[in-house]
Order: C-alpha cells, then structure tokens, then sequence
C-alpha cells in the first residue's frame, strides 16, 4: 500500500522562521505607525476692520479781546542840561580796630577797677550728723543745746511719718513689705529737696517719697556761721499687722 503524503513534505519544516519574520513585520509596522507625525493645517483667518468716521469736536467760538498796545517809552530831551554837585559827601573813614606794632602794650591792658568780680555761691551739702548748727523744726526753736535740737528734729520727722502714713492699697492685696530707705537734702532755704529712695518695691518707694515730700520748711543749718543745705537719711518700715505701724 503506498503512503498518500509525499514523505519529503513536511508541514512543520521552516515554522519558526516563517514566525519570526512575520513578527518582525508586525513589530516594524507598529513602529512606523508611532513614529508618524500629524501636523496642523493652517488656517487662514481674515481680519476685518471696521474704520469709523473721525469724531468731529465743535470748539466753541470764544470772544477775541484785543488788548491794547503798551504806551511807547518817552523820548529824550532835545538838550541835555548838565548840573553841578552843590552838597559836597563826606566820606566815612572806618577805623582799623586791629592793634599794630605801634600801640602800646599798656593801652591795651583793662584796669584791675574795671573788672567787677561776682562773688559765686557755693552749695555746701554738710551731713546732718557733723552739722555745726543743725535745721530747726517747728517746735524745737526753744532748746538751746544742739544735741537736744538734733534729738526735737529726729523726733518731729518720725512724728510725720506716723502722721502722713499710707499704706499702697495695691501694696496690701499683692502683701509687700519690706524697708525703704529714704534720703533727702534740707536746702539753704529749709526745703526738703533731692529726695532718694531705695526699697523693695516701687509702691514703697513711692509712699515714701510722698511723705517726706510732705515735710514742713524749717530753719536751715549752718556751718561756720553761713547757711548750707544738709543731708538727712531715714529708714520707713512697711510691715502688715493690726496697727500698721511704720
């Protein structure tokens, strides 16, 4: 029995290379296919204009004032009279103040009984507690001793105090105590001037300032039978009790 397929046939002979090429001609046409690029026509576009009639602005016809021409200047006289100087001008001589080597040295010098000499006044500050003839407060003018003046003052200053004494109220609510150390100048005249204060708080500082400000005129100290402004220092407690005591 003879075979019916020619046996040199062979349907699978040459499939691969057959797929291969078929997939590279895919492959390339697909590439193409990509790299194809699509520009835009041009479009033509056509402008029109529309021109409008110039605008056409009426100027208002105004008045044309014509003013007149200027006078023309006056005209020279036909002769020329020409007349003398009669007053005769003195001329100023200004007179060098500058000294040559001509002048005098003496002539320059002024007198010693022109020169008025004003006599400038010191403002000696003595402390308090070396003070020849210490400030008189009112009420001590009768006691003669110094010491017992020294004594009658301190006494009237602390006696003011307890008088004039004010507790901040906003001290009170926030409770600050404490010791301001208050230092003052009695001034030539008997006037508590130059007033310093050092506490714990500015309110302290303050009330006390106040209080000492306060302080009546009194006699002025003297050193060496002259007038001279002194030095005073006092302390002022603020302490919270019952009594408020300074």
């Amino acid at each position: 029995m003879k075979p019916k397929k020619n046996p040199n046939a062979e349907i699978g002979r040459n499939s691969s290379l057959y797929f291969m090429i078929g997939l590279t001609s895919v492959l390339f046409v697909t590439w193409q296919s990509l790299e194809v690029k699509f520009y835009e026509k041009e479009t033509k576009v056509s402008e029109v204009v529309q021109l409008t009639d110039d605008l056409k602005e009426e100027v208002p016809i105004t008045e044309m004032i014509k003013t007149p021409p200027p006078p023309p200047p006056p005209s020279a006289p036909e002769v020329i009279e020409i007349v003398e100087d009669v007053v005769e001008v003195e001329e100023t001589v200004i007179q060098s103040t500058e000294s040559s080597q001509e002048t005098y040295i003496e002539d320059a010098v002024v007198s010693i009984d022109d020169v008025v000499v004003e006599e400038v006044e010191e403002n000696i500050v003595v402390p308090f507690a070396v003070i020849e003839n210490v400030p008189v407060f009112p009420g001590c003018e009768d006691l003669t001793s110094q010491a017992d003046r020294k004594a009658c003052f301190n006494q009237k200053v602390q006696e003011h105090i307890k008088n004039n004494f004010k507790y901040p109220p906003t001290a009170l609510e926030m409770h600050i105590t404490g010791r301001v150390y208050v230092q003052f100048v009695i001034d030539n005249q008997g006037r508590v001037t130059g007033i310093q204060k050092r506490g714990p708080d500015k309110l302290l500082e303050t009330e006390a300032e106040r209080i000492i400000a306060s302080l009546p005129k009194v006699k002025p100290g003297e050193q060496r039978g002259k007038t001279v402004s002194v030095k005073y220092s006092i302390p002022i407690n603020f302490i919270m009790d019952n009594d408020k005591d300074d």
